[in-house]
């Protein structure tokens, strides 16, 4: 799908790659913020296996080609009327490659994999949860890319040796696009971050924790911050797009969106409503450590400033669990469980728990799975809709919860945005249950235009962090509609519900 306005090419244009999990968008934006035309396309899923998840590195380089290309002749510009281009991306997922040729030697490892479960466990075996999470910020968790590294260095055929001699080089889909368009081999600190690697206070690769995944730091990308005038290259007359275009913002896809939001003072807080649902609390310069299953993250650096963090609340099932509901004919296409949903009063005592990839916030227990507690022979396709839309609601508060007893923020209201942002019925639960306003934004793709935004600053399209509040207006808001006493039995009946999911496959560490 296109957009396009009325534009000059007296304008100035920033372009936003959004390279996510089901697809690959490009927008360009102009000094106002607004879009001028964007184009996406999807991309493959691969399942070897149950709990595999693989995507074609070349085919997502092909779409990123496709949509540059296609958005600029929509909007009826030249590339080089582009000042910039910035990039979001999945965080997790890892692409390894080899140096000289550019070719994968495996698909990508999708950050819903689970394949390097058992390296994980023999991490947690080993003693070394505490220096992770103290190290990086993060849980030891499959979820990660240290563990799908260590598994490609050990299972594709010859990947160890190769890598040893420097033939081979590895990083997430944000390097793979870097590499790609400008031939420098790099990386931002806020996927750096992401990777179980990377030593959030000192800003570098953990020594300590590359021996102990046994990585070679010579295979990762250099690490920069998330806006740069230089870091990360230009792309080449004699390349695929065939201009010179630097590409000066690299952000993962949340830390993105904590920007596009407008979420860049301490305590304010926002909520991606996508294929995961990650929420963020943006806490200034400190780092701030959990102690109640909130994860530590960078979230995002600009120049030589000081690195912002952000604590960071997961949960693993958010538009998949429509999906999956989808997909087993359950409803034609998720953006039918809006008004299903409502065509039931309540949903019957049924609690869905989206557990299909293990369980984040607060609980970190890979080995759940996704369970359905409380089903009658009365239960109705309406509640069963109602029930999934609400599990994700109810995470919702399991990670508000967390952002209370950790910090003394007060939270105000909650920014949302995201595919499923559409759904009201969602957003009134999220309302509803975590007694919070949820706002959203003039910006339909937080996500691209944070990465947009980082980018044009760092070639002067915007003057200062604080500009993306004037960019980033207010479209509506929802408001708590239910009182607390009605909601918190049933929220105690959420937690049992959450406990029954728990340490259901075998072979995983548990928290």
């Amino acid at each position: 799908m296109s957009r396009t306005t009325s534009n000059t090419t007296e304008s100035v244009f920033v372009g936003a790659i959004d390279q996510g999990t089901s697809g690959t968008s490009f927008t360009i934006y102009d000094e106002s913020g607004l879009p001028v035309s964007s184009e996406r396309r999807a991309h493959e899923q691969i399942y070897p296996e149950p709990d595999l998840v693989e995507h074609d590195p070349a085919e997502i380089w092909r779409n990123t080609v496709e949509v540059i290309t296609d958005a600029v002749a929509t909007a009826g510009l030249q590339l080089e009327d582009l000042a910039t281009i910035g990039i979001a991306n999945q965080r997790e997922t890892v692409v390894i490659w080899v140096r000289s040729t550019g070719e994968p030697i495996h698909n990508a490892l999708v950050w819903q994999d689970s394949r390097c479960m058992d390296i994980i466990g023999k991490m947690a075996d080993r003693g070394l949860e505490d220096v992770v999470q103290r190290t990086t910020g993060l849980e030891l968790d499959p979820f990660y890319s240290a563990g799908e590294i260590a598994w490609l260095l050990e299972n594709v055929e010859g990947a160890r040796e190769r890598a040893q001699e420097g033939e081979l080089l590895v990083g997430t889909i944000d390097s793979w696009l870097v590499y790609n368009l400008t031939g420098v081999h790099a990386t931002d600190v806020t996927n750096a971050s992401r990777t179980l690697l990377f030593d959030i206070e000192e800003l570098e690769w953990s020594e300590r924790l590359l021996e102990a995944f046994d990585v070679p730091k010579a295979i990762l990308p250099s690490v920069h911050p998330s806006s740069h005038p230089t870091a990360y290259g230009v792309t080449e007359e004699d390349g695929p797009l065939e201009a010179e275009i630097p590409v000066t913002g690299v952000v993962g896809d949340q830390q993105a969106s904590l920007v596009g939001n407008g979420a860049v003072t301490p305590g304010s807080v926002k909520q991606t409503l996508g294929t995961s649902s990650v929420l963020q609390m943006h806490t200034g310069a400190d780092s701030i450590q959990s102690e109640n299953g909130l994860n530590t993250t960078v979230g995002y650096q600009i120049s030589d400033e000081p690195a912002q963090y952000a604590l960071e609340g997961e949960i693993f099932t958010g538009a998949q669990a429509l999906e999956w509901l989808s997909s087993i004919g359950l409803i034609g296409a998720p953006d039918e469980t809006d008004q299903l949903a409502r065509q039931a009063s309540d949903t019957g005592g049924v609690y869905f728990v989206p557990a299909f990839q293990g369980l984040a916030t607060p609980d970190w227990d890979p080995s759940a799975r996704g369970t359905i507690v409380g089903l009658t022979l009365d239960t109705s396709r309406a509640q069963l809709v109602r029930a999934t839309l609400e599990g994700i609601a109810f995470r919702s508060r399991d990670a508000i919860e967390a952002f209370r007893k950790d910090t003394e923020y007060p939270i105000r209201c909650l920014r949302v945005d995201g595919g499923m942002v559409e759904n009201d019925f969602l957003r009134q639960s999220i309302s509803d249950f975590t007694q919070l306003e949820t706002v959203r934004t003039r910006t339909e793709e937080a996500t691209s235009f944070g990465a947009a935004f980082l980018s044009g600053l760092a070639v002067d399209v915007w003057s200062g962090v604080g500009e993306i509040q004037d960019l980033t207006e207010e479209r509506d808001r929802i408001y708590p509609s239910i009182d607390t006493s009605a909601l918190e039995s049933r929220y105690e009946d959420w937690r049992r519900a959450v406990s029954r999911s728990m340490e259901w496959t075998s072979g995983a560490p548990t928290r």
